[in-house]
């Protein structure tokens, strides 16, 4: 299981403090509900690109002592599944879909020159997909905004959020990703579902 770590900082920042296994240590388990302390397990290590990085990070884990399953501390500037970090994508799907740049524009915008086409538009697909969720499960944290669909909704709700935020909420609380999780990866192999979303304005 992951849980977010809500770290202040640089990437580099983040890798020197990580290394201390007590700094951050999880006080009981959020699986089993064991009210003791975790033991350290070691690392994973992944990809990850953002504005000024490129390159691999480790994220910490832990054992519970009772059910014997590990939970790991995944950045909070890092997405599930996803090789880029949350300030790429956001300045990514910020240019394209509420500025109205053209995908090398918005590549640009997002310090990613040479990204490929494809993987714009496989952000931008996730992302409408998971746009009416979205508007749906944030509406607790903001006013909800008049809109001319979700898509532009969710873009100005999570701006006022703050992307980070929205993401901490939505991950701990909701176990929902903010891209939308691929079938095969939904958490528990269950389903988030949400009420019928409200008519656009």
């Amino acid at each position: 299981m992951q849980i977010l770590h809500p770290f202040r900082g640089s990437i580099q920042q983040y890798g020197e403090e990580i290394s201390d296994a007590n700094r951050y240590r999880p006080a009981g388990c959020p699986q089993c509900q064991a009210q003791c302390p975790l033991i350290a397990h070691g690392f994973y290590c992944r990809t990850l690109v953002d504005v000024v990085f490129d390159g691999v990070i480790r994220v910490r884990r832990y054992l519970c002592r009772l059910c014997k399953r590990t939970v790991s501390l995944l950045p909070d500037f890092a997405l599930p599944y996803m090789r880029f970090s949350l300030s790429v994508i956001r300045l990514f799907l910020v240019a394209r879909l509420l500025e109205g740049r053209c995908l090398r524009e918005a590549a640009g915008a997002a310090w990613q020159p040479h990204m490929s086409y494809q993987r714009g538009q496989f952000w931008i697909r996730r992302f409408q997909k998971q746009a009416a969720a979205l508007c749906t499960a944030l509406a607790s944290l903001t006013t909800v905004m008049a809109a001319a669909d979700f898509l532009t909704r969710a873009l100005h709700m999570l701006e006022a959020i703050g992307w980070m935020a929205a993401h901490r909420f939505l991950f701990a609380e909701l176990r929902m990703h903010l891209l939308g999780w691929p079938r095969f990866l939904i958490p528990h192999g269950c389903r988030v579902s949400f009420p019928a979303a409200w008519p656009t304005f």
